[in-house]
């Protein structure tokens, strides 16, 4: 959520190629705003086929055994896609949806279910083993392994995804109190970074604590490069929204610096984009590409991974609200949309999973 909300635009352009390059201090009038390349839209900008149409107010997609997993934010519930169609696998006790808060992110390893969710006094994170086979799966009972992240309507983080290491990582937003992102001792508004039982691992930066990374007001973004690099992407205030590579560590400047700053001891984001035009939430490496889900930007960026400084665009506004994007078992790309979480225009079929057509 930003302060205030703002309103979507209603353009219809359907491609726009973007270049930015500079430094700003974070304000509209010194910082590198998006260079629109004119060009014509690609031949496989329209989507392939729809995978999933149904959904509620869904927040994140996650693979067991090949299969997908959904979670809908507002029903505090876990679906899986059975012939085009959510079916329940178990709703989540505790969650308490209110504002963006809910069930957020999900993530699987070693055949148990984890879940980042808003609770009446808390976010926290629990694991559940998945029992059943696909088409047929329930949750069983959810153990607790980290509870005490801040929680409020607004910025709540809630992105969880393993690394390459086999470590946790989870996104928290800074619950509407800025000044806890640059506190090391608070959870707000950082990146932390877990073993599987919500331990700290013991080469994590900051000693006894599970923060990674700080300075960060509401991220809902983690992928890993083929090397190893960890991305996130951030929503800023009301100035500039953010795709950041995470430093053990470091300091991401907020709320002292919104987007490029320039200012010894806090770390620039790789690009900045004007909030009306992203509002970036998940996103997912395939191939050669870091892929990124806008909300109020309803369109979907690529990012080259051997030029972050660059970026292009598809399905501006034709799929709408869009709040993940993941990296399919067969390598290929899907998109879930997001009109029907109060913000959105619902089309019928809404909220859908889509394949992104050529990869």
């Amino acid at each position: 959520m930003r302060t205030p909300i703002r309103h979507r635009g209603v353009a219809v352009a359907l491609l726009a190629a973007l270049s930015l390059t500079g430094c700003g201090r974070g304000g509209p009038s010194d910082g590198p705003a998006p260079s629109p390349s004119a060009g014509p839209a690609p031949a496989d900008a329209a989507p392939q086929g729809t995978i999933a149409t149904g959904l509620d107010a869904p927040w994140s997609i996650a693979f067991a055994d090949g299969s997908p997993l959904v979670s809908e934010r507002d029903r505090g519930r876990i679906v899986e896609i059975v012939d085009g169609k959510p079916r329940e696998v178990g709703r989540i006790d505790g969650v308490a949806a209110r504002g963006e808060g809910g069930l957020l992110g999900i993530a699987v390893r070693d055949g148990d279910l984890f879940a980042y969710f808003t609770t009446s006094t808390d976010n926290r994170i629990v694991r559940m083993p998945l029992r059943g086979a696909a088409g047929a799966r329930t949750l069983g009972p959810a153990r607790t392994i980290l509870t005490g992240l801040p929680a409020a309507s607004i910025h709540n983080g809630g992105r969880i995804a393993f690394g390459p290491d086999g470590m946790l990582y989870a996104t928290v937003g800074d619950a509407g109190r800025p000044d806890d992102a640059q506190d090391p001792r608070a959870l707000g508004g950082k990146i932390l970074r877990m073993t599987p039982d919500g331990s700290r691992p013991a080469d994590n930066p900051v000693p006894d604590s599970l923060v990674y990374s700080l300075g960060h007001r509401n991220a809902q973004g983690l992928a890993w490069g083929p090397d190893g690099a960890l991305y996130a992407s951030e929503f800023g205030q009301n100035t500039w929204d953010e795709l950041n590579l995470i430093r053990p560590g470091a300091n991401y400047g907020w709320p002292e610096v919104e987007g490029v700053g320039r200012r010894a001891g806090f770390v620039d984001p790789l690009q900045q984009w004007a909030t009306s035009a992203a509002s970036p939430s998940g996103i997912a490496v395939v191939g050669t590409d870091l892929l990124i889900a806008n909300l109020r930007g309803e369109r979907l960026r690529t990012v080259p991974l051997a030029a972050t400084g660059t970026a292009t665009e598809q399905y501006r506004e034709s799929l709408g609200r869009l709040r993940d994007v993941v990296r399919a078992p067969d390598g290929s790309a899907w998109i879930l949309t997001n009109n029907t979480d109060g913000r959105g225009d619902p089309k019928p079929g809404d909220d859908r999973i889509v394949r992104l057509s050529g990869r």
